[in-house]
């Protein structure tokens, strides 16, 4: 395979959950990878503009991510990612996310789309990574090589976001992400559990930058991958059941954690404008958070958020919480 030939991965929605294992494993069959810029202006409006109207802000901005990888890449790479944990799904819009991709821009280089259903089999996560090698190599064992390659990244990474690193775009030129330390760790600060699926929150223009916000108000912002997958099931054993969607259980796990287990000074649940599985979220979060007395807050983002009236926001919520505590 001649690694002249370019596969383009967007910066956005599972990206944020696969892309140490993705990077590793194209790299080593032999392929470029090109991720697409961190999202910005020219890439929310894209997004909005070869969209539906009624899709939700990140579906919005994966469609501009495309848009910006169009003219630069031999391959995009949209998997179908169905269930991921043998038990949830994905949000129907996942679901459909290569069709309606298809659907919506014009004159795409070839789109790698391969499902990954988790549901049916033991085995078929690395069938998944099986089947998208054959699109690229006869060589099985360098198939396999690959994939552990990959899962050897994305199991480093994971320990990284459990040791309160975040992902972020890296400002060096032979670098494209970065795990960089939260920060004020350890101090005496106001801890916020700060609750949103992981492409809103680690995506700095879709977040408008809530992590740094948080932490230049003298904040430590816990969010849901600092919880292990052991103490995240302790949590869900609240839930008489779960709910029907991978990222939503992700959410209202941690929470349920934040309230009972690891106590913190407040919560903030981050939803995106148009997300339907956040509207019953959002509510079960408030539920659980006035039943524990717990302070709450909804910040809802969508292309229109302003940088001012956040910070307004956060900055009032926060001032309060000081107050309360005697920090001020």
């Amino acid at each position: 395979m001649a690694e002249s030939i370019k596969i383009g991965i967007p910066r956005t929605l599972y990206f944020y959950t696969y892309f140490p294992l993705w990077t590793t494993f194209f790299e080593e069959l032999g392929l470029k990878v090109v991720i697409s810029s961190p999202t910005n202006k020219a890439i929310m409006d894209y997004g909005v503009k070869e969209t539906v109207n009624d899709a939700c802000i990140p579906i919005k901005v994966f469609h501009g991510h495309v848009m910006a990888l169009k003219n630069k890449v031999d391959y995009i790479f949209i998997p179908r990612l169905i269930s991921i944990d043998g038990k949830a799904t994905l949000c129907p819009k996942f679901l459909g996310l290569p069709d309606m991709v298809k659907c919506s821009i014009d004159n795409l280089p070839e789109l790698i789309v391969e499902n990954l259903n988790f549901n049916r089999h033991w085995f078929d996560f690395s069938r998944f990574y099986y089947r998208l090698g054959r699109k690229f190599t006869s060589n099985v064992w360098r198939i396999w090589w690959a994939y552990f390659k990959g899962l050897y990244a994305w199991k480093r990474y994971k320990k990284q976001l459990l040791k309160g690193l975040y992902p972020t775009s890296a400002e060096s030129q032979d670098r494209e992400i970065a795990m960089i330390p939260r920060r004020n760790q350890g101090c005496k600060s106001l801890k916020l559990a700060v609750l949103a699926y992981p492409y809103v929150l680690y995506d700095g223009f879709m977040s408008v930058n809530l992590i740094k916000k948080l932490e230049d108000m003298n904040v430590i912002p816990c969010v849901a991958d600092d919880i292990s997958p052991g103490d995240l099931k302790l949590a869900k054993r609240r839930l008489p059941l779960d709910l029907f969607w991978y990222y939503s259980n992700q959410v209202i796990w941690a929470c349920l954690h934040y309230l009972d287990k690891e106590k913190v000074d407040g919560i903030i649940h981050v939803t995106a404008f148009g997300c339907g599985p956040d509207a019953m979220v959002d509510k079960l979060v408030e539920l659980e958070a006035k039943k524990a007395g717990m302070p709450f807050m909804t910040v809802t983002i969508d292309e229109h958020t302003g940088d001012t009236g956040l910070h307004t926001r956060l900055e009032a919520f926060t001032d309060m919480l000081k107050k309360k505590k005697g920090l001020v």
